[in-house]
């Protein structure tokens, strides 16, 4: 590791599917608090983008530092240790309990033959709460909702208590309430505890709000990125989404509508 080295940095990378690129010779970083947003239409490269970011995809060209290092360099438990991933969509094939599947995330900290301890289960208790759902820590995974499921996701991830967060629209399936109380406690763990986010998103709004960064993806390997006041903002979302956008606000917070 590299002291002076950002948590998240490309290098030259270039990301693609089919002849298709989504992002060329791309050199961006997220250092300790920041949180970066990833924008951009229906199959512009999103979410292949973070899973190259997050070491599970190769890229093209180019290469991933995490820390200051790669990910054949880290391996695989180390990469988890300091990297924690939300796909966009899970599986669960076996019944647990919510505090069970919370419990998931501390196996990065566990050696081969380790169980949780009543430490480790302290810590998946607290996530659980972190996100409204300690009340269920007994209940069927199963039984959930997907607005549920998605909230304990985001609790597994908190149990693994990562450095850089890499996620996959974070908020989808969430009512509002818990939209806004997700970005607010993943703020806060930047603020409090220097963690890094990158994070796709649908709602430039929400992107401008919570985020510092942003990078904007425009399909055809183009891309925008830099600090949101200066990213966002209707004239590069008007071309981002093929759309015309106005700006509104209230001198603190901005929002983006159709025009």
């Amino acid at each position: 590791m590299k002291h002076d080295a950002p948590l998240l940095s490309t290098h030259a990378l270039t990301v693609g599917i089919a002849g298709r690129s989504f992002c060329r010779d791309l050199a961006l970083s997220v250092q300790a608090g920041e949180s970066l947003a990833i924008l951009g239409r229906n199959g512009a490269g999103k979410s292949t983008l973070l899973s190259v970011l997050a070491g599970l995809r190769q890229p093209k060209a180019g290469e991933v530092l995490v820390d200051g290092e790669s990910y054949a360099a880290l391996g695989a438990r180390k990469s988890a240790r300091i990297r924690g991933w939300l796909p966009q969509s899970r599986s669960e094939a076996f019944s647990s309990t919510v505090l069970e599947t919370a419990l998931v995330g501390r196996h990065p900290h566990l050696g081969r033959w380790d169980w949780e301890s009543e430490k480790d289960a302290e810590i998946a208790r607290q996530a659980l709460a972190a996100v409204g759902l300690a009340e269920l820590a007994l209940r069927d995974l199963q039984t959930l909702s997907g607005g549920e499921r998605q909230r304990l996701a985001i609790a597994t991830l908190l149990t693994q208590a990562p450095r850089l967060y890499l996620l996959d629209e974070p908020v989808a399936h969430l009512d509002l309430n818990h939209q806004i109380a997700t970005l607010e406690l993943l703020a806060a763990l930047a603020r409090q505890e220097r963690i890094a986010s990158v994070m796709v998103l649908h709602e430039p709004g929400l992107a401008a709000r919570f985020c510092t960064r942003a990078l904007l993806l425009f399909g055809d390997g183009t891309t925008q990125h830099g600090p949101c006041q200066e990213v966002i903002s209707s004239e590069s979302l008007s071309r981002l989404y093929g759309y015309p956008l106005c700006e509104v606000g209230d001198g603190q917070r901005r929002w983006f509508v159709p025009g």
